[in-house]
């Protein structure tokens, strides 16, 4: 199509293709407590590539049990009480595919553009949210920060992802909830969107650039 801008879109997971797995549920779970609070000793600085808990977790150094003893640590040092969970509380994280970027894969894989993920995801995690839907039939590529030792906003991996599935960073799109992984994407020249709560804008703005606009 001569209007087409882009020819590649690649996904993150958590907060994008998935309903749920923001960091705002982090905070979601301490009610009481300063969310900036819980969200900083859960996740850290999301926007540096450093050394706190999470983000080693994500390039796969450590377990989600060495984690979550950290955390339990670091919540007990800022008088945070974490409560277990109610009787029937799902154990660990369950993920829920966002129905309207589930559309938006479908029209694009249509369309005949190539379609990849680029996750800061833990192995522990990893059979949840490949269970939404068929990932390795509907993408051509799927990056995993855990698998390959790198993690979002680090720039290399965003050119990792471009290189596996041989795009070029102006002609390709980029989705994700986390500001800092958007600039990062921009940063390496990707035509990045934030994806906010209601994400009907930035499937908006990507069928625009994929030339599927009404």
């Amino acid at each position: 199509m001569s209007d087409r801008l882009i020819d590649t879109v690649i996904f993150d997971v958590g907060g994008v293709l998935a309903a749920n797995g923001r960091h705002s549920d982090f905070a979601s779970r301490f009610p009481h407590a300063d969310p900036e609070v819980v969200t900083r000793i859960f996740v850290g600085d999301y926007g540096e590539d450093g050394d706190h808990p999470w983000h080693r977790l994500e390039r796969g150094e450590i377990t989600l049990e060495e984690n979550r003893r950290l955390n339990r640590a670091a919540l007990e040092a800022a008088g945070i009480e974490l409560k277990p969970p109610p009787p029937g509380a799902p154990v660990t994280v369950e993920f829920t595919r966002s129905e309207p970027m589930v559309a938006l894969v479908e029209e694009l894989r249509a369309a005949g553009l190539r379609l990849g993920v680029l996750t800061n995801n833990v192995l522990e995690f990893r059979d949840r949210w490949r269970s939404m839907m068929p990932f390795d039939e509907w993408f051509d590529d799927v990056v995993d920060s855990h698998e390959v030792g790198l993690r979002k906003p680090n720039p290399a991996i965003y050119q990792l992802a471009l290189s596996r599935l041989g795009a070029e960073a102006g002609r390709t799109a980029f989705l994700d909830d986390v500001d800092s992984n958007v600039r990062a994407a921009a940063g390496v020249g990707i035509r990045a969107v934030l994806v906010e709560e209601d994400p009907l804008p930035a499937i908006a703005t990507v069928r625009g650039w994929a030339g599927l606009a009404d």
